[in-house]
């Protein structure tokens, strides 16, 4: 595991960038795919308890599909993590930045003959959420293995919560307040702008190549930076 990261680190850039391609994420499976996330497990969770309980537009087999993909995104980041912490952070990085590009590509890909109105083709609507909450699951576990303070890049709850208890009107010092507002700004703008791509196209492709080439561009700008020659377990 990584230590905490020093400020002159360019990675909380990154990760603000990553929570902004997180936001177009959600608004590409939220409002194209049937109201499921593959960034966000707490909303599928929930979702799924609304199916299991019979609740009309609720289907139980995406939040599944989700939640397992996802899981397998995480294990093959974890696995990837390991083998790689003894080398150059920038490998590991680069690594993971190529990994979720081409999912999300390949998410892309397969949108080109997704139609939205029709949820269809069927197969089509599970490859989609398959590839992206594999792409998520991956970064998530990259993510948390290079802990970096109040930058998850896709869950705002404990963020949010930062911000009003450790503020000065709670009697706190506001510690990384401007990290935290930023993270949430992020993923808003995010949203937003996945949202505007959806509904304006009436196609999930756009958002999901925009969204690779935020990840693969912005990594490969972190990893020029002098402190990613530094062993990324260091």
């Amino acid at each position: 595991m990584m230590p905490d990261v020093e400020r002159s680190s360019p990675l909380p850039s990154l990760l603000l960038l990553l929570s902004l391609t997180t936001g177009l994420v959600d608004a590409v499976s939220v409002l194209g795919l049937g109201k499921v996330f593959t960034a966000n497990m707490t909303g599928n969770v929930v979702f799924l308890g609304f199916a299991l309980a019979g609740t009309p537009g609720f289907v139980v087999a995406p939040f599944l599909v989700a939640l397992a993909t996802f899981m397998v995104g995480a294990l093959l980041a974890g696995r990837i993590g390991n083998a790689l912490g003894a080398r150059p952070l920038r490998h590991w990085l680069l690594t993971a930045a190529i990994i979720e590009a081409i999912l999300l590509w390949g998410a892309a890909a397969i949108a080109l003959r997704f139609d939205i109105a029709q949820q269809a083709p069927h197969w089509g609507l599970y490859a989609i959420i398959a590839t992206t909450a594999v792409a998520m699951g991956f970064r998530n576990a990259t993510i948390r293995q290079l802990k970096v303070p109040d930058l998850t890049t896709t869950v705002l709850t404990l963020t949010i919560t930062g911000i009003a208890a450790d503020s000065m009107m709670a009697g706190g010092r506001s510690p990384n307040w401007g990290r935290r507002i930023a993270s949430v700004v992020a993923i808003l703008g995010g949203a937003a702008m996945g949202a505007l791509l959806v509904v304006r196209t009436g196609s999930l492709v756009i958002p999901l190549v925009l969204a690779g080439a935020l990840v693969l561009v912005g990594t490969a700008l972190c990893a020029i930076h002098p402190s990613a020659v530094k062993p990324a377990g260091s």
